[in-house]
């Protein structure tokens, strides 16, 4: 009966069920406007007696209306967004097998309950080209996540049709020289793309002499420090891109910290690797065996230059023919990763080991992430100043160790929000923020804490926990959550803590 029970749960569960998640959500998210009321600007209780809500203007008189925007987020619709990012960091270590089956279940559910509070308590007109405050804001929400998805998800799928073949006994300065090559290569197909492309290859370079630490230094670099010099690179980085972040900056910015934080973490690397080589008798008394590097997968190989290309597609559409607001370049995105996958050989498939589930756990979990975060960032928009974080240093280890402990990719967000302050953030405000000094200081210090405290734990950043199971299922006895944590906190955090000591304190 032990056993029947839980196999029992496992079969109530799919797309049927996301659905029902989902409805049941906008059902409790629309219940919840009778008793927690939407205030607006110049409606209801600051409109003169005798005016209806619905004629007042912005200044509570007169007959036009305003531009129909709420006069708070309550603090209240966050509680969503909250419970589903500790969803994500607890649930798997309470109950790996359920939350296995039933995490779009909660991500639909949850992301519902603030698409039925938004789309029927922010339902007055006229906020913007005539859709309400609550249409804007979860159309744009959608439009966001379709453009992060295309990307993560593409560069996902693409790789996993690319096989990158490594024969003979790696050594301690060929594994360096590789894990930079990952570093450099993640800012051009992510992290996600560099460690699904590198991780296999690294483990069968490596067979016999592997110990888990080597593999937590490929999480450290390939999978999160590496990323931070365009937008590809890493999550976060992508949803700045998006909110109007030029393209070029990060790598104008941020060179010097990527420099300093993969150099060191390359350097450390070496030291143990080359310690580990004078332990493993067994291994060194091999005779050496010179690498030889294979890439299989043309066309492959073709389609990641194509998912990169599609990134400018929009902002070209934009300058050139005034066309905006379309997820143009997405679309071609997952044209690009459908094709790829179809035209990819069998057989590379069956070697990479190609799944859909990893990106399908990221694109469900993100779709109520996105929704969930709508709230959070209004309210941070409106009372982010009251907060106190307001310097470079606090936005660098408040991000970062938000960052470690929840997704980096809305930790960003939301600390952008701060930093920007009142006003929606979008292409044109944040170019003419960035011409400030202080505001330059302050998005590297989010960036970078974003970024390089992703690697702090397993839950950090996507890729992580992906080369964690790929590393596992090659028979590598990987850290537990704490000893992962623990290997972090000594290794790592010494070296951001470096970095932030020499570049916003002595460089500053």
């Amino acid at each position: 009966m032990t056993t029947a029970h839980p196999h029992h749960l496992s079969r109530v569960q799919g797309p049927w069920l996301w659905v029902v998640s989902l409805i049941v959500g906008v059902l409790i998210g629309a219940a919840a406007t009778k008793f927690l009321i939407p205030e607006y600007i110049g409606t209801a209780s600051d409109a003169p007696a005798g005016v209806p809500a619905e004629h007042a203007t912005e200044a509570g008189h007169g007959s036009a209306p305003a531009h129909r925007a709420p006069g708070r987020i309550p603090l209240v619709l966050c509680v969503p967004f909250v419970l589903l990012l500790a969803s994500i960091a607890l649930a798997p270590f309470i109950s790996q097998h359920w939350w296995h089956h039933h995490f779009p279940d909660v991500s639909f559910l949850l992301g519902g309950i603030v698409a039925g509070y938004y789309i029927v308590g922010f339902a007055i007109p006229g906020y913007d080209h005539g859709m309400t405050y609550g249409q804007y804001s979860l159309l744009h929400a959608v439009v966001e996540y379709y453009s992060f998805i295309a990307l993560v998800g593409g560069l996902f799928v693409v790789s996993g049709t690319i096989l990158v073949g490594l024969r003979g006994r790696a050594t301690p300065g060929f594994n360096t020289a590789l894990l930079l090559c990952g570093a450099l290569l993640a800012n051009v197909v992510g992290t996600t793309g560099a460690s699904m492309l590198l991780i296999r290859p690294f483990i069968r370079a490596n067979e016999g002499r592997l110990r888990a630490i080597h593999v937590v230094m490929f999480i450290f670099i390939v999978s999160n420090c590496g990323g931070a010099l365009t937008p590809i690179g890493d999550p976060p980085l992508y949803l700045g891109y998006l909110k109007g972040v030029p393209f070029g900056w990060t790598l104008s910015n941020l060179v010097g910290e990527w420099a300093f934080v993969v150099g060191t973490l390359l350097a450390i690397y070496y030291v143990i690797d080359l310690l580990s080589e004078r332990k493993n008798e067994s291994v060194t008394l091999r005779s050496p065996e010179p690498i030889r590097v294979s890439i299989r997968g043309t066309f492959g190989v073709a389609c990641l230059c194509l998912m990169v290309m599609g990134v400018f597609i929009d902002p070209w559409l934009k300058s050139a023919a005034g066309i905006e607001g379309y997820p143009i370049g997405a679309t071609f995105q997952l044209v690009v990763a459908g094709a790829a996958y179809a035209a990819a050989p069998r057989q590379i498939l069956a070697s990479t080991s190609f799944s859909f589930f990893p990106v399908k756990e990221v694109g469900l979990l993100f779709f109520g992430i996105f929704l969930t975060m709508v709230p959070a960032l209004g309210y941070l928009s409106a009372n982010g100043a009251t907060l106190g974080i307001d310097t470079p240093t606090a936005f660098y280890f408040a991000t970062g160790g938000l960052s470690g402990v929840l997704d980096n990719a809305p930790t960003y967000l939301n600390f952008m929000q701060i930093a920007f302050g009142d006003g929606e953030i979008n292409h044109s405000t944040v170019r003419a923020w960035l011409e400030t000094r202080e505001h330059v200081l302050d998005l590297r210090a989010i960036s970078t804490g974003a970024v390089f405290f992703g690697a702090m734990t397993y839950i950090g950043n996507g890729p992580n926990f992906m080369v964690r199971s790929i590393a596992e299922a090659s028979l590598v006895r990987m850290p537990s959550f704490f000893g992962y944590l623990w290997l972090a906190l000594t290794i790592l955090l010494p070296v951001l803590i470096a970095n932030w000591f020499l570049f916003f304190v002595v460089l500053r």
